[in-house]
């Protein structure tokens, strides 16, 4: 991205886009009962509270009513639906892990199946987004929390721990090649979740090889453990790297949160909060409720001068339901250099 005259200006800068995430499935529902909903009804009033309090991007996972991470589809289909009737103009995008979390004690925090994730291409209502993790890679999400964030709740029973310690995201190429193929065809939109440089450049590579053709809409995923390290060089090093283009969010872990969402409102990024990355205010007093973090960011990039998107704006920001028709209509609206004629593209493959 170019940082020219004038880009720290709010008049420069597309309205703020938040992104709520607010199941948390590395949680069971006493870590945080106030703020943690089990039933069906409860999960489709909580995308209400986030939007009405200024997200526009649902990141949705699903709860069974014994409070564990669901991992069926029909309880994602109707969690899809219910959010659809209540806030209709609320982008909904779909967890691509499923859930994480361990089905029963003492087991493995894992991914599920690439068959299984790819039927989420098949979710019905379909959604307006599926993240796509790009390249197998360790998801330690707890190797940068410290003792005192995950005290008294059950990431600091010993069997858990260790499970997200162990956590690895398998990601590999024939995954998400056909991944994206699928859903480019239902026309849901590939959220990509780049953990560094080197899953952005795979995702360059799939555009310039014709398998994705669509709006580079992706996550910059700094929470350590395989992932990029939450610090302002990491993100300028990661930022120099992407097209101007790029419709890119900010995530991050824990009190790591919010100074990162700020440095992203600042630059006219996008930021995500929500218990599924942060359950604490900045000097670790009390927990924070997703509505109360969203409150928190709106005030903030209000402060900026950056006023936040309502749904129907969110859509445009993010090009919703836009998709290419070929791979250098692709490359000229993401803002890169065109393919060199007649050259192999993506390591040594011809486009697709």
């Amino acid at each position: 991205m170019n940082f020219l005259d004038g880009s720290l200006f709010p008049e420069n800068q597309n309205k703020l886009v938040i992104t709520a995430a607010p199941y948390g499935p590395e949680w069971i529902p006493s870590d945080f009962p106030e703020d943690i909903p089990v039933t069906m009804a409860e999960q489709v009033q909580k995308a209400v509270d986030c939007y009405n309090a200024g997200a526009t991007v649902l990141h949705l996972h699903v709860r069974e009513l014994d409070g564990k991470g669901s991992k069926r589809l029909s309880k994602f289909n109707e969690l899809i639906a219910g959010v659809r009737k209540a806030v209709p103009e609320m982008i909904i995008q779909v967890g691509g892990s499923i859930s994480f979390a361990p089905e029963s004690e003492g087991s493995a925090a894992k991914w599920l199946s690439d068959d299984t994730r790819h039927m989420l291409a098949e979710l019905d209502p379909k959604p307006d987004q599926v993240t796509v993790t790009v390249n197998t890679s360790q998801m330690n999400v707890i190797e940068q929390m410290e003792a005192a964030d995950i005290a008294g709740t059950s990431l600091a029973q010993p069997e858990n721990y260790r499970a997200y310690t162990e956590m690895i995201v398998p990601s590999t190429p024939s995954f998400f090649e056909e991944h994206v193929r699928r859903l480019n065809k239902a026309r849901i939109q590939s959220a990509f979740q780049f953990y560094n440089i080197n899953s952005f450049e795979t995702v360059e590579r799939l555009i310039r090889r014709g398998i994705y053709k669509g709006p580079l809409v992706c996550n910059w995923v700094a929470i350590g453990g395989g992932m990029d390290q939450p610090n302002v060089y990491s993100l300028a090093n990661f930022l120099r790297a992407i097209p101007d283009g790029t419709m890119l969010t900010v995530e991050s872990s824990m009190r790591n949160v919010l100074p990162i969402n700020m440095m992203g409102i600042a630059m006219g990024l996008h930021v995500r909060c929500g218990i599924e990355d942060n359950l604490w205010n900045q000097s670790r007093s009390e927990k924070m409720t997703t509505v109360q973090q969203i409150e928190q960011l709106v005030r903030i990039s209000r402060e900026f001068g950056r006023e936040v998107a309502n749904g129907k704006e969110a859509r445009e920001i993010l090009k919703i339901g836009v998709f290419y028709d070929t791979v250098e209509e692709t490359l000229a609206a993401n803002g890169f250099a065109p393919n060199a004629k007649g050259r192999q593209q993506g390591w040594l493959k011809k486009a697709a």
